[in-house]
């Protein structure tokens, strides 16, 4: 069960990162889209994690820019801190997840007609 407090901090997390990808998404990941579906956090705020869906080419890229991603979660974690640091004390650490949601509902599909 989640507080409020969590809920309003998951949300602003997931924004500032969706625009901390869209601006490096050029240098860092080849002009990919990367978007950030949720963000869940721990109770006291220290932990996050952030379920991120790939739209690349094939399935081969999308687990390349993953593993760039899972690379870069200190820098971005930094970028983070500077955009947040009025609105939280402690900037929580991140965990990047594929959120294969869109795959697995369109492999549904498929098999559905």
């Amino acid at each position: 069960m989640t507080t409020t407090r969590q809920n309003k901090v998951a949300r602003l997390l997931q924004r500032d990162i969706s625009d901390i990808l869209q601006k490096e998404s050029r240098s860092l990941f080849r002009g990919a889209l990367l978007t950030v579906t949720t963000v869940r956090i721990a109770p006291d705020l220290s932990f996050a994690k952030v379920y991120v869906s790939i739209f690349a080419p094939n399935q081969d890229d999308k687990q390349e820019l993953f593993e760039k991603l899972q690379k870069n979660t200190v820098r971005i974690r930094t970028i983070l801190a500077q955009k947040v640091a009025k609105q939280l004390r402690i900037v929580p650490e991140l965990a990047f997840f594929l959120d294969d949601s869109l795959d697995y509902e369109s492999r549904i599909e498929e098999l559905l007609k």
